[in-house]
């Protein structure tokens, strides 16, 4: 469910007019529903009520600061993959003891600040990895608490780019190979070994891949306990799909009640790092109709957001909902809904039943609260679009729109070319 909702023909987020905001913030922009946000978030909190859990919101998802805060001030932890999103985490409230790092190519310098918090663990994703966090750890005296992402070769039935738990992805270790570096990380002064970690990909719509995960997670934890190993976290990842078009994903409570039914006896703190099924139906884009041009073949409906406002359709070749503003009764038309890059993979629907758009209209893309913003880009030197956060009947920009100069700061030119 979701606080986007027609009022006569008017679309609404919460208690604020959709139109109302474009007309003093201006398109493109991020919309959020506050009240939407913390819903989602509860409903993964009172699925795992039963157990020990930390819900670590996966920044990657949506990193603005204010949206990380509400997470945090619910008592959420983030997984982060880059020291950057470590520091958002921070400015969003964070406790770093609520903090847990992934990613595949973690630098020694982002290394050094996570251990200088410091965070509650790391998870390390190959071999070399973990010699590094040893020699990093060392130098600052300390030990860094890790468990190893284990790749247990789950087909997460999803799109490839988003697919992270095959044998063929790059992340992780494989789940054979996993019990050698284990031993490797018992041996290393300045590690401590504190969980295992797993992600198998985004967008799953089926809890049956969740469950193959576990059953092999569950395997490891065991061995790894006989080995003497003090195993306290268990980290199953995010990956929780949502609604687009036509998807059912299971409810959080569904994904819940099966991975804790394979997990048993099996005493650990669950770590899960939800991202889309939190933030995704939480958030619209809305832009405005520039043009609209019937051609021979094709008609095309120009709008002022492109593939560098959302790039996930031209990425994934994935469907985002699209819908009018204002509900004026017109006809079905047939378009594609296009921005105004230069690239002919720069579109935002493909041969989609709409109704008909006229210039200077604005439309809704939906579910664009995951993976929207945060994947967003300045190409064809396009500023970045605002972000905006309402709450009942008020209405914040947790982000303004970028302008030119925001565009070139960074750069000089050298003397020589003066």
């Amino acid at each position: 469910m979701h606080d986007f909702q027609y009022q006569k023909d008017e679309l609404y987020c919460e208690g604020v007019p959709v139109r109302k905001i474009a007309g003093e913030v201006g398109t493109p922009f991020y919309l959020y529903s506050r009240n939407t946000l913390e819903n989602h978030f509860r409903a993964f909190q009172s699925a795992f009520a039963q157990v020990d859990h930390l819900i670590c919101f996966s920044a990657k998802a949506n990193s603005n600061i204010a949206i990380l805060r509400i997470f945090t001030r619910l008592g959420g932890g983030v997984d982060v993959v880059s020291g950057g999103e470590i520091f958002r985490a921070m400015k969003g409230g964070a406790n770093p003891g609520r903090i847990v790092y992934s990613g595949v190519g973690k630098r020694e310098e982002e290394i050094e600040y996570a251990l200088e918090l410091p965070i509650l663990m790391f998870n390390v994703e190959s071999t070399q990895e973990l010699v590094l966090m040893d020699r990093v750890a060392g130098r600052m005296k300390t030990q860094a608490p890790v468990a190893l992402r284990v790749n247990p070769d789950v087909d997460p039935k999803t799109h490839p780019y988003i697919s992270t738990g095959l044998k063929k992805n790059k992340f992780g270790i494989n789940i054979q190979k996993s019990l050698e570096d284990y031993r490797l990380a018992g041996t290393l002064p300045n590690v401590k070994v504190i969980g295992v970690s797993c992600h198998i990909g985004s967008q799953l719509t089926e809890v049956g891949p969740f469950v193959e995960a576990v059953q092999r997670l569950r395997e490891l934890v065991l061995k790894l306990r006989d080995e003497g190993m003090n195993i306290q976290y268990l980290d199953m990842g995010g990956g929780l799909g949502i609604t687009y078009n036509l998807e059912e994903p299971p409810h959080p409570r569904e994904y819940a009640e099966a991975l804790l039914r394979e997990l048993g006896d099996v005493r650990c703190t669950l770590v899960l790092e939800p991202g889309r099924v939190i933030v995704g139906n939480a958030g619209i884009l809305v832009a405005k109709v520039l043009y609209t041009k019937e051609g021979d073949e094709k008609n095309f409906v120009i709008v002022d957001a492109a593939m560098n406002d959302l790039i996930r359709p031209s990425l994934y070749g994935s469907y985002q909902r699209i819908q009018p503003v204002h509900r004026a009764g017109r006809e079905e038309m047939t378009a594609d809904v296009v921005g105004p890059i230069c690239e002919s993979g720069d579109f935002l629907a493909k041969d989609r039943k709409l109704p008909r758009l006229e210039q200077g209209d604005l439309i809704a893309v939906m579910s664009a609260g995951a993976y929207g913003f945060s994947m967003a880009s300045n190409y064809n030197s396009r500023p970045r679009a605002a972000e905006v956060l309402v709450d009942g009947d008020q209405f914040y920009v947790i982000r303004r729109r970028e302008d030119y100069e925001d565009l070139i700061r960074g750069e000089r030119i050298p003397d020589f070319l003066k």
